[in-house]
C-alpha cells in the first residue's frame, strides 16, 4: 500500500512512529508539504492522512477527494472542527453535551456592550489555530484587556463551568480510544503537565461520548476535551481533528491499522 502523510512535519512522534510500522510490513510511505505543492499529485496514494489543518491543506484535500482519493480525516469534517461555532452547533445538534456557545463578529464589540454577571466567562477565537485566544473572563477590567489586544478578533464566549481545573483529553484512533489528564489553560496555575490516564479511571459513559462525537463529526482520528462538572458529568469544551496524540502506548500501531483498513477499502 502507498500511504501519503499531508504535512509539513512528517517527523511528528505519532507519524514517525506509525511510519516505521507501515515500513516494516513492506508499505511505502511518502509525506506531501500542502504548502511546497501547487496542485494535488496526479498519480494518487491508496490513503491520505490530513495532519495539516491549514487552507492550503484543506484545498489540497478537497482537490484529492475529488479525485477519489480516500483522505482522514476528511477535509469537511477537518473544516469544520477549525469553526467553533459550527462545532458547538453540530454537537448540540447531535446531543452531545457540549458547553453553550455565543458568537460574536469581533471582541471590541461585544466587549464595549457586555453586561458581566457573578459567573466567569470563558473567551475563545472563533476560529481554532496556534496561539489563539482561549481565556477566563472574571470582571470588566480583564474583558477590557483582551479586547484591547484582540480588537477585531472574531469570539465565541462560554459560560465558565466550575470544575478541578484538569481537562480529560481523550483521543480516538478509529475505534481505540486514548486518555491523559492535563491541567487547564484556564486553571489559576496556568496549563500544567500532562498526567496518563487508564481508560478504567474514567467514569462511566465517557467513552461511549467520545465514540458519539466521532460519529457526529464523522472523524476518524481525532481529540475530545471533556472537563467533569461534578458528579462524573462530562462536558465537552474542544473537538480537534488528527491531534498529536504524543505518549500513548498504541497509538502509532492503531493509526497504521487504521491507515491500512481505509486503503483497502
Amino acid at each position: 500500500m502507498r500511504i501519503c502523510l499531508v504535512t509539513p512535519e512528517p517527523g511528528h512522534p505519532l507519524l514517525a512512529a506509525a511510519t516505521a510500522l507501515l515500513e516494516a510490513a513492506g508499505h511505502r510511505v511518502e509525506s506531501l508539504d500542502p504548502g511546497a505543492v501547487d496542485e494535488a499529485p496526479t498519480d494518487p496514494a491508496d490513503v491520505y492522512l490530513l495532519k495539516s489543518r491549514t487552507p492550503r491543506a484543506l484545498d489540497l484535500a478537497r482537490e484529492l477527494e475529488r479525485r477519489g482519493a480516500p483522505v482522514l480525516n476528511s477535509a469537511a469534517a477537518t473544516a469544520l472542527c477549525q469553526d467553533r461555532t459550527e462545532m458547538a452547533e453540530l454537537a448540540l445538534r447531535g446531543g452531545l453535551p457540549f458547553a453553550g456557545t455565543r458568537t460574536y463578529d469581533s471582541l471590541a464589540n461585544w466587549a464595549a456592550g457586555a453586561q458581566l454577571g457573578a459567573s466567569p466567562l470563558v473567551v475563545k477565537s472563533r476560529h481554532s489555530r496556534r496561539h489563539d485566544l482561549v481565556a477566563r473572563v472574571d470582571d470588566g477590567v480583564r474583558l477590557r484587556e483582551l479586547a484591547d489586544a484582540w480588537p477585531q478578533e472574531p469570539v465565541v464566549v462560554q459560560e465558565f463551568a466550575p470544575n478541578s481545573g484538569w481537562d480529560h483529553k481523550l483521543w480516538a484512533i478509529g475505534d481505540r480510544v486514548f486518555a491523559a489528564l492535563r491541567r487547564s489553560e484556564l486553571a489559576p496555575e496556568g496549563r500544567g503537565p500532562t498526567r496518563p490516564l487508564a481508560l478504567a479511571e474514567l467514569p462511566p459513559g465517557w467513552e461511549d461520548v467520545v465514540r458519539r462525537t466521532g460519529e457526529v463529526f464523522a472523524l476518524d482520528v481525532y481529540g475530545v476535551d471533556l472537563i467533569d462538572t461534578g458528579d462524573g458529568i462530562p462536558l465537552i469544551v474542544d473537538v480537534n481533528a488528527f491531534p498529536g496524540i504524543r505518549g500513548q502506548a498504541g497509538a502509532p500501531e492503531a493509526l497504521a491499522a487504521l491507515a491500512l483498513r481505509r486503503a483497502a477499502r
